[in-house]
């Protein structure tokens, strides 16, 4: 079965590793620098530069745009599902989980956005989605609110200190 890694940038080369994956989308600050584990090919590694905001972004904070949005439903429809791919962020509680939602359903358009919530939520009790990216997801995969409301569903997640890792399956 293949489906989502998502995961702090902490994680990324032992999961990269662990899972086989080829693929990886980073949602990081623009100047925030790391290595990509050597099993990515630079090719296949999606770095989408942003904070973790849910407002328009001010001074040197760059919020999440309909651009970043555009580019990860692309990436992710790029993605041959061979292998899992590895999301992350920089503690994998609102971006990565957000954007695993996102290529969730760009590559399965047709699943239930309430019992894809529900997967987040089982495996990842602890995942918070960043509300801007959700928002603009739902609005560039026709979601017709969907999404949104799937998403404030489940609620809050749990405290955590930043080192959780989850698999999202693809489908249910």
């Amino acid at each position: 079965m293949t489906g989502i890694v998502v995961c702090p940038l902490a994680s990324i080369a032992e999961l990269a590793v662990r899972h086989r994956a080829r693929e990886m989308v980073s949602l990081v600050a623009a100047n925030q620098d790391f290595h990509r584990p050597g099993v990515i090919r630079a090719e296949r590694h999606l770095k989408l530069a942003m904070n973790d905001i849910v407002f328009a972004g001010t001074g040197d904070l760059v919020a999440p745009s309909e651009g970043h949005v555009d580019d990860l439903i692309a990436f992710a429809r790029g993605w041959d599902r061979t292998a899992p791919i590895v999301i992350h962020c920089w503690m994998g509680v609102s971006r990565s989980p957000a954007a695993a939602v996102i290529a969730a359903l760009a590559v399965d358009p047709d699943q239930d956005d309430f019992a894809l919530a529900r997967r987040l939520r089982q495996v990842a009790p602890h995942a918070t989605p960043n509300s801007r990216l959700i928002d603009i997801g739902d609005r560039a995969l026709k979601r017709d609110g969907r999404l949104v409301a799937a998403i404030k569903a489940i609620g809050r997640g749990s405290e955590t200190d930043g080192r959780a890792s989850f698999f999202l399956p693809l489908s249910g």
